[in-house]
């Protein structure tokens, strides 16, 4: 099986949208490159991809701290998803109801934003761009020694 998610830490958001805070009920973080690794199942190395999407948390219950001002670059973050805490990632696909945080944590920014609802979904756009491809380091035979 192979396995791709997005990697928070350097992806770029476009913004995030406040109608969580206007009664509709949802928030919307937009990625403009999100930060993607594919992995082939048996295999060690990975490639690096990008690709523009939205992470969209329905039944807002609450958001915390400042919405993100455009461009945004992320540092770190979780999406706790039920009884499951994604650290520093994103499965693809991703689409789950239940308890539902994010907190995200911005370059530049004190104060990590912070988003509670009932439901997640993440929806990628366009096409997935090419990076790089990621070798492990090669251990030397002397080295083991």
């Amino acid at each position: 099986m192979d396995a791709s998610s997005i990697q928070i830490s350097g992806s770029e958001i476009a913004g995030a949208s406040p109608e969580a805070l206007q009664g509709d009920g949802s928030f919307r973080l937009q990625f403009t490159r999100a930060l993607i690794l594919k992995t082939m199942t048996g295999s060690a190395e990975q490639t690096r991809w990008w690709q523009a999407g939205e992470l969209l948390i329905g039944g807002v219950e609450r958001v915390e701290g400042e919405l993100p001002g455009v461009p945004a670059v992320c540092e770190r973050g979780d999406i706790d998803d039920n009884q499951y805490t994604y650290r520093n990632m994103i499965p693809i696909p991703l689409k789950s109801r239940g308890q539902i945080r994010l907190e995200l944590h911005l370059r530049d920014r004190e104060e990590p934003l912070i988003v509670t609802g009932g439901t997640i979904e993440l929806a990628l756009r366009d096409t997935p761009k090419y990076i790089e491809h990621i070798r492990p380091a090669t251990v030397r035979p002397e080295a083991i020694r």
